[in-house]
């Protein structure tokens, strides 16, 4: 009788909470890494520090899955969030999944590869290991619509790049350099990640180029193709239950209405170039 009576409790409890049902903790990680106004936050380690925390602090979870859906931004939040995913790896001792939506490049792949295994759609886009800098060259339509712009400066570098002045080869170069240390960097961590999984050639991995989910598979840069609910069904159970971690309330939700709008009016002007980039950074991989 007792036995019966304790089944069917155990029966009306949530999956998660039932002693025998395999937890999996699941945060989704997605957007432009880095590019950030007040009503388009983009996705940094301090926006994600929090959830991450908390997912892997879930007790008794089997491993944390992390749902990535992002091609890329920011070299240093990216990796600012790889190290902590890493870190919380082993502080808690729990592996980690990477599900990749409809992308993980760039950025978005450098998250990804702090998982212990990389699981993609058949039509995700995946790589892009390269570094990329875009800007705008507006001195001839300043000198054309008659505009004399004056910029006072200490420091003979201090305007380089400036996209208000004509180009100048050296800050080219400069810029470049700069650009292949960070490349080198990124090529690194995703050899030390993925070692010997990796199987397609140096200057094709790492070229910036971006793959389908197939083709990813056969160059080592995902493990499988499979979904979220099928791949932890398989690996631990069909009674497998999935806790989804959401981030933490922001304070904009508690304030009266009107703030957002004030905010808005603020910064129109940054929104809307953020909004550029982001419809830009998108497009390259055809989304």
């Amino acid at each position: 009788m007792a036995r019966s009576f304790l089944n069917e409790f155990t029966r009306l409890l949530p999956r998660r909470f039932r002693r025998h049902t395999a937890l999996v903790s699941v945060v989704r990680l997605g957007g432009i890494i880095g590019y950030s106004t007040p009503l388009m936050p983009g996705m940094t380690l301090s926006s994600v520090a929090r959830t991450l925390d908390r997912a892997f602090a879930v007790k008794h979870a089997k491993a944390v899955a992390l749902v990535i859906n992002s091609p890329g931004g920011s070299a240093v939040q990216s990796h600012l969030i790889h190290k902590r995913i890493r870190a919380l790896a082993a502080e808690h001792k729990r592996p980690v999944i990477a599900f990749v939506e409809d992308v993980a490049a760039s950025g978005g792949y450098m998250i990804a590869s702090a998982a212990d295994e990389i699981v993609a759609d058949p039509s995700s886009i995946v790589g892009s290991i390269g570094v990329v800098s875009a800007s705008f060259g507006f001195d001839k339509l300043i000198e054309r619509i008659g505009i004399d712009r004056r910029v006072y400066t200490a420091g003979e570098r201090k305007m380089m790049l400036d996209p208000f002045q004509p180009e100048n080869s050296e800050d080219v170069e400069r810029l470049k350099a700069a650009q292949h240390l960070i490349h080198e960097r990124f090529i690194a961590l995703v050899k030390e990640r993925r070692g010997n999984k990796l199987t397609g050639p140096e200057r094709t991995l790492f070229s910036g180029e971006f793959w389908v989910g197939g083709k990813a598979l056969e160059l080592g840069l995902v493990d499988r193709i499979g979904d979220l609910r099928g791949t932890l069904r398989e690996r631990f159970g069909d009674k497998v239950a999935i806790q989804l971690i959401s981030p933490p309330a922001g304070w904009f939700g508690r304030r009266s209405p009107g703030v957002e709008m004030e905010v808005a009016r603020a910064d129109w002007a940054a929104t809307l170039i953020t909004a550029i980039e982001t419809r830009a950074l998108w497009a390259r991989y055809g989304l």
